[in-house]
């Protein structure tokens, strides 16, 4: 079978289209036939080795999995022995922390992070929902229980999370603020925000309005930055962790009322990631939420899409599309 290959860290260019040996599927496993698959911000840093104490688990010189790829949507073509829950022919979405996604084939438990998809979606509207639209079930419902009567404003509106986070926000029946550039703000508006603003052209702290969540879903603000936005007992969420907002994360735990708080998702447990995913399946099925697709690279052009995603400013989810 084809698929994407790094041997080494680096720069994009280390990933390489290979013939390698398609898997076998072990004990409790599908073996999966994949459409679609995507590039996200932990195949990133997966790919340079960075931050260095992920080479614990990668490997210390070079990658001891040369197959990057957390999601998936595709076909199972084959089940192992003890599988009940799935047969050969189901069309499947999810993710694995096994990795292997950038292939086209890929073997995944039967007790991972994976469903049969809606009947309404495709396997390219499907393959960024177990990344992205289950970081936004983690931050919103489960960091920040988010209520009807909340205000929230998302920032980075447009981008993979983004989208999500507007409409699941406007799902649990918040009013939504949007932040975005101008090229993407009728895009926006489409998905249900409330209001939206141009970042370009203004700056969203200085409005006076308070927010009781800011959930920055590309992290270009801070908590520092944001502070005088949140209500008295507002959450400042923020998918990407640095140190300040280490830092800030344990003074606000232990004072004052106003929160900073990050979470990784991928390390949650894989049934409360399935059952996530399970939420956003119902939600795609009834047409609540839809997945923004901005654009499409090809298995062979993995290095450009990396590049695309490194620069920050993707609108909607990319998707690698595998045929």
């Amino acid at each position: 079978m084809k698929a994407s290959v790094y041997l080494n860290y680096g720069e994009p260019e280390v990933l390489n289209i290979a013939e390698v040996t398609r898997p076998i599927p072990k004990h409790n496993e599908v073996l999966i036939r994949v459409y679609a698959s995507t590039v996200t911000a932990a195949d990133i840093m997966m790919r340079k080795g960075k931050p260095a104490i992920g080479r614990l688990y990668l490997g210390l010189l070079k990658p001891k999995r040369t197959i990057l790829g957390f999601e998936f949507a595709g076909e199972i073509v084959e089940i192992g022995n003890g599988v009940t829950t799935f047969a050969v022919g189901d069309r499947v979405f999810g993710g694995t922390t096994a990795l292997g996604c950038y292939a086209e084939y890929v073997c995944v438990s039967a007790e991972d992070v994976i469903a049969t998809m809606p009947d309404n979606t495709t396997f390219e509207e499907a393959s960024p929902v177990s990344g992205s639209a289950i970081t936004v079930m983690n931050f919103l419902q489960g960091k920040a229980n988010i209520k009807k009567t909340d205000n929230v404003l998302v920032y980075g509106a447009s981008g993979g999370v983004g989208s999500y986070a507007v409409q699941i926000a406007k799902w649990f029946g918040a009013e939504v603020t949007a932040v975005c550039g101008t090229s993407n703000q009728a895009m926006v508006r489409s998905l249900g925000a409330d209001f939206v603003i141009d970042y370009t052209k203004e700056d969203f702290t200085q409005s006076g309005k308070r927010y009781d969540i800011i959930f920055d879903t590309v992290g270009k603000t801070s908590f520092s930055h944001c502070k005088r936005s949140l209500t008295s007992t507002g959450i400042y969420l923020s998918t990407v962790l640095s140190f300040p907002l280490l830092l800030q994360m344990m003074w606000t735990a232990l004072f004052g009322g106003k929160k900073a708080i990050t979470s990784s998702t991928g390390m949650l447990p894989a049934k409360e990631r399935l059952r996530y995913l399970l939420q956003i399946k119902e939600l795609l099925q009834t047409g609540k939420i839809v997945t923004v697709i901005g654009t499409r690279y090809t298995l062979s052009q993995m290095p450009e899409a990396h590049r695309y995603v490194e620069k920050g400013h993707k609108k909607g989810n990319l998707v690698i599309t595998i045929a």
